[in-house]
């Protein structure tokens, strides 16, 4: 292995070379930031295309059961379970074991609570599949905010 000390704007700069050179038309995939690195994406436009053509099936989409379970982990973490049970009503086992099974969310230790249980957090995957560098790029609860029910109002008309 080469043992050469690569000065940072060097590397910065051959980054910077590849970013510009792909987004040209011409081709099919672009480099991306994701999660703190970078990836070759297919550009959105030859998605469809490229599906049809390498005969792809779509990846199974998350249960909305898992969804939620997984927004709480990513808003509340780290969490345990029994903190996701209370806010969600309902038993999250088999969410938490598929998220689990995905790579989405991880381990990140044990509570100091009575019984020590186990805290969860989202992993490195949930970063590159919400195409995501940081927890703080998460939409925040305003950014759902819809507009006021103006049915019933009077009209000055």
């Amino acid at each position: 292995m080469f043992e050469a000390d690569v000065p940072e704007k060097d590397v910065q700069g051959a980054i910077d070379k590849l970013l510009e050179k792909y987004t040209a038309e011409e081709f099919s995939f672009e480099l991306n930031h994701i999660a703190g690195g970078y990836q070759f994406l297919t550009k959105p436009a030859y998605q469809a295309s490229i599906g049809i053509l390498l005969k792809q099936q779509s990846k199974r989409r998350l249960s909305t059961s898992a969804l939620e379970t997984l927004s709480i982990i990513a808003y509340k973490q780290p969490v345990t379970k029994g903190d996701m049970e209370a806010i969600r009503g309902v038993n999250c086992d088999y969410a938490v074991h598929k998220l689990l099974e995905k790579g989405l969310v991880e381990i990140k230790g044990k509570s100091e609570a009575i019984g020590r249980p186990v805290l969860y957090g989202t992993s490195e995957k949930f970063m590159e599949y919400f195409g995501i560098n940081d927890l703080n790029e998460l939409p925040t609860p305003k950014d759902f905010a819809t507009a006021e029910n103006t049915i019933g109002e009077e009209n000055d008309s």
